[in-house]
């Protein structure tokens, strides 16, 4: 019996060693995109680019490794869409914390989400929370990233007069972005791999043309960790009112990756019985990825959804997962690449996601007006507030006390009453931002 047979079990799952490479590639392929949007996002809070590309593969790879040698599991992980956009845009640029302090904030979000995943209150806090409100966050990220999206495209531009107006359509960087999401659109529904990716890669190349960027070469020797690595300030993410901010992380990364481990594990065929204890190895593997992230100097990393692609493909071990954290790996050495890439280059790519992330909206009771209204709430405060956080505390509060007032009291989870109560504690004695 060989190493791969004994580790991953491809008889036992029906898969062979070649469907399963295929499979790694496949969802390599779709999320690759993120080695250039994080390093774009994250820059823009004033992190180190260079750094900050080089914690992406890095905690890709190791998470991802870990999910395959560990849990057996055909799921990536990476540094996840919407909490790097919040990490970015709301806790350092709007509420003026160093971006060190917001690594903090991720490492003891990372510690909670670990602790809850290891004494099994993992499920027991999901189970509290409404599923309408659970729709209603990723649809407000979705919201929240478009917003991100169309403002680095240069199509959303300020207006003093109404908030937000529409940009210059005439400049290379509009022309450009919008012809990478129509691209990415097409090649998506076409059905082909890595659509995302080929999107970023196309802008980029046409910028050299007619967006006046700089080629600086592909290849070359990794840059230095050093300016991001262990750089986080624990204390001033304990000491500096950044409790909502942790709360927020937690939350999102509760939702975001139990329902993406999930779904995807289901998908592949794993959520039956004999293969469920496979689960809690997963959520550990997860639970440890976003710990270990903030240590190299990236925001909070989590399960990919893309991996339904490797699924779809065949992938059903942790070889699949193998696959993707050695391709990350390989990625080390394309930084100059990683770094001449525009925001209006990964501008469609976010945008994409963002109108994927809507699909949501159709799973809500709309004939329920206690369980949409907050839903509503919760997705529309986010963008309109810029702030994750602000779209979470309206959405349970209002969730809270419209079931109060309609005398469906009973039809609440404790759990609710808890996160309801801290928001509006917060909101009274400490203010909003």
């Amino acid at each position: 019996m060989n190493w791969t047979e004994r580790v991953f079990k491809l008889k036992e799952h029906e898969t062979t060693v070649r469907t399963e490479l295929m499979a790694g590639l496949t969802t390599f392929l779709t999320m690759a995109y993120i080695i250039f949007v994080n390093p774009s996002i994250l820059g823009d809070a004033g992190m180190p680019k260079d750094a900050v590309f080089v914690a992406t593969c890095l905690i890709a790879a190791l998470g991802t490794t870990i999910m395959g040698l560990y849990a057996n599991y055909p799921i990536a992980l990476a540094p996840g869409m919407g909490l790097n956009a919040y990490f970015a845009y709301v806790v350092v640029l709007k509420m003026g914390f160093t971006w060190q302090a917001a690594l903090g904030a991720v490492f003891v979000s990372g510690c909670l989400f670990l602790l809850v995943t290891l004494f099994g209150l993992r499920g027991l806090i999901i189970r509290g929370i409404p599923l309408s409100l659970r729709y209603a966050i990723t649809v407000g990220i979705g919201l929240f990233l478009a917003l991100i999206a169309l403002k680095s495209a240069g199509i959303v531009a300020a207006s003093p007069a109404t908030f937000v107006t529409l940009g210059d359509l005439h400049t290379a960087p509009v022309v450009l972005a919008v012809l990478g999401f129509v691209l990415i659109v097409v090649l998506d529904k076409l059905k082909v791999p890595g659509a995302i990716l080929i999107g970023i890669v196309a802008v980029t190349i046409a910028s050299f043309f007619f967006g006046g960027n700089q080629f600086r070469g592909v290849f070359s020797a990794p840059p230095s960790i050093a300016p991001t690595f262990l750089q986080l300030d624990i204390k001033g993410a304990l000491t500096g009112g950044l409790l909502n901010v942790v709360m927020v992380f937690f939350l999102v990364e509760l939702f975001d990756a139990t329902g993406t481990l999930m779904g995807v594990a289901k998908r592949a065929g794993l959520l039956v019985p004999g293969k469920m204890d496979r689960l809690n190895k997963s959520l550990l593997a997860d639970s440890g990825a976003i710990f270990a992230g903030s240590l190299l100097g990236t925001s909070s990393t989590t399960a990919y959804v893309e991996s339904a692609a490797g699924v779809q493909a065949g992938g059903r071990t942790g070889l699949t997962a193998l696959t993707v954290a050695v391709l990350f790996l390989a990625c080390l050495f394309i930084a100059p690449l990683a770094g001449v890439v525009p925001a209006y280059a990964t501008a469609p790519a976010l945008f994409f996601v963002a109108c994927l992330m809507l699909r949501d909206l159709t799973e809500l009771d709309w004939d329920d007006t206690t369980e949409v209204i907050p839903a509503a709430v919760t997705a529309l405060t986010m963008p309109f507030t810029y702030s994750i956080a602000n779209g979470l505390a309206f959405g349970f509060i209002t969730y809270a006390a419209l079931k109060l007032f309609t005398g469906k009291v009973r039809e609440v989870h404790w759990m609710v009453w808890v996160i309801g109560g801290v928001f509006l504690f917060k909101f009274i004695y400490i203010g909003g931002h």
